[in-house]
């Protein structure tokens, strides 16, 4: 093996693909369900690889500047993720989730830092902790920074790659438990507490009347329709159009056919036995009243009526806390169908109560025109855009850097963000202004998801591949057995403060809840894992302003874990 490690010590660059493509294949596999997912993979693959080769006596390490460099990447990419919905999480009801973030945040870190003292760890061990008993591997990086920015003052003899392999380490052992513990409290605490989150799920959906996202997927049936009909019926005969929608308020007459010709479909245009009907509507309604108007006719002319589909960004502030029903009255209203709603970044189950805030992303799907008409009426159409606009990005990356230069003086030196807090500051900033502007910036999701998964996996693995010649030195059992208690502690007390909080306090829905609780720990997991359990969409309701919150603040207090913990 001896000259494969010495293959890759001279070709930086295949080392780097290489773990971070077996990361990514490791990350994959999983025992019924759970598995260490990329990133956690990507640490142990680049800390395996490294210890095994200087068991050779060969040393593997990698380019430190690639490594800030893909963090940096990520950090912005994240801000650019939650900006919208943490700036809207500011108000309304995403306050009481804002808090509940905040306190699952700073448990968390408080446990962890109080963990380090008490147990007397090696510098070091509180970031890791805290990244990997929160789940949030992004914490490493700010926990990296501390030690490489001199805020952290490092023991004599020791080096900046022994404290970076004691992050990856407590990173590591805490890792495990910090996945699976939440999932099965989260799961499990309406049971634990004597509540029945099944059935606040029904009573939330009869309520609201949302709709189910888990049976999602590519099927035949469709929400929307357009049919068109031969006019028999003598009572629809005769009448006009406007009036016909009085009558029939669940439908849309959107073209009519008569002597082969499309007449279009003004309010005043009186309807005739023998025209063909175009008629727009949810697909329940067109199949309830087969006779209405008569036999359905395959009619080419008369539905040749341009469709739409578009994903509507709302920004429009008299819209925000209006309900999908409160729009029923609208002359749009039949002439499209809403199929997704997306709340900052996380699909949500929608139904006719659902109220709309501001930056939802609204999928719909009709005829052209009301497409359009609705986009006006709410904010503005998100047309599907492949392109980036590098310019923004590194206008956004410039002051990211420059926020990160502003510190003060405290704890006994000077204290700022640093680089990658103003990079995620600089990504929430940019991400709002782009929101509210139809020309600027244009950042497709796509492009921002390689920025987070590349940008992250490349850094965990490089920290992991330079931080795992020196693992071996500092690995003893009590260090360990130390770090798992303090990670298990901190993983597991702050989700029942969390729930007791929103479930006594706030007294929020409890299948909403445990939406919430998983958001505060920034963990789709154990959401995912809540709405199986009860059978419910409803936890994704209460997931994406703590998702959001959590996300940055877990990722910035790996920073002043290891400050607070020296």
């Amino acid at each position: 093996m001896k000259p494969f490690f010495e293959f890759l010590q001279h070709n930086p660059y295949l080392l780097l693909f290489f773990v971070v493509g077996l990361a990514v294949y490791i990350g994959r596999a999983s025992i019924k369900g759970y598995g260490l997912g990329m990133v956690a993979g990507a640490i142990v693959v680049g800390a395996g690889v490294s210890v095994w080769a200087s068991s050779y006596g060969v040393k593997l390490e990698l380019n430190n500047f690639a490594k800030s460099l893909f963090y940096y990447l990520f950090m912005y990419g994240v801000g650019l993720r939650v900006g919208p919905s943490f700036i809207n999480s500011l108000k309304g009801d995403g306050v009481k989730f804002l808090v509940l973030a905040v306190v699952s945040s700073i448990l968390g870190l408080t446990l962890v830092v109080l963990g380090a003292k008490i147990f007397d760890l090696p510098v070091g061990a509180a970031g890791g902790m805290l990244a990997g008993s929160q789940t949030m591997s992004a914490a490493i990086g700010s926990a990296e920074q501390a030690v490489t920015s001199g805020v952290v003052k490092l023991p004599e003899g020791m080096k900046p790659e022994q404290a970076s392999g004691m992050i990856a380490l407590s990173y590591g052992i805490t890792y495990i438990w910090g996945t699976v513990g939440i999932i099965l409290i989260c799961k499990y605490l309406p049971r634990w507490w004597g509540v029945d989150a099944r059935a606040a799920a029904r009573q939330y959906e009869q309520e609201f009347g949302v709709k189910d996202l888990e049976g999602g997927g590519l099927t035949g049936y469709r929400q929307f329709g357009l049919r068109a009909y031969r006019l028999e019926n003598p009572a629809t005969a005769g009448i006009s159009i406007a009036k016909f929608r009085a009558m029939n308020p669940e439908y849309r007459i959107v073209n009519v056919g008569r002597n082969g010709e499309p007449q279009g479909a003004d309010a005043d245009l009186v309807l005739q036995k023998g025209d063909i009907v175009a008629l727009g509507g949810s697909t329940e309604s067109l199949t309830d009243k087969m006779g209405l108007i008569g036999p359905e006719v395959a009619d080419s002319k008369t539905l040749g009526i341009p469709m739409d589909q578009a994903d509507i960004l709302v920004t429009n502030k008299e819209m925000v806390g209006r309900t999908f029903e409160s729009f029923r009255d609208t002359a749009i209203a039949g002439q499209l169908q809403v199929t997704k709603v997306e709340r900052g970044g996380v699909q949500i189950p929608a139904g006719l109560k659902t109220k709309l805030e501001r930056m939802d992303i609204v999928s719909v799907v009709g005829l052209k025109g009301a497409v359009n008409e609705l986009g006006e009426m709410w904010g503005r159409i998100a047309r599907t855009n492949t392109s980036t606009d590098l310019l923004t990005l590194a206008v956004g990356m410039i002051l990211g850097f420059l926020i990160g230069m502003v510190d003060f003086p405290a704890f006994g030196a000077r204290v700022g963000l640093g680089n990658a807090g103003g990079l995620l500051l600089s990504g929430v900033i940019v991400s709002s202004i782009v929101s509210r502007l139809r020309f600027f910036g244009n950042t497709p999701n796509a492009a921002r998801n390689v920025l987070e998964d590349l940008g992250l996996v490349v850094f965990v693995a490089i920290v992991g591949v330079n931080a795992g010649a020196g693992l071996l030195s500092q690995l003893t059992g009590a260090v360990a057995l130390k770090i798992f208690i303090v990670g298990f502690i901190a993983c597991t007390i702050p989700p029942f403060i969390v729930w007791a909080i929103g479930f006594h306090v706030f007294k929020i829905n409890p299948a909403v809840l445990m939406g919430g609780v998983a958001g505060a720990r920034s963990h789709s997991g154990p959401c995912r894992e809540a709405a199986v359990e009860i059978q419910s969409s409803v936890p994704w309701i209460g997931f994406p302003v703590g998702y959001a919150v959590s996300g940055i603040l877990l990722t910035i207090f790996g920073y002043f874990a290891m400050l607070l913990a020296q």
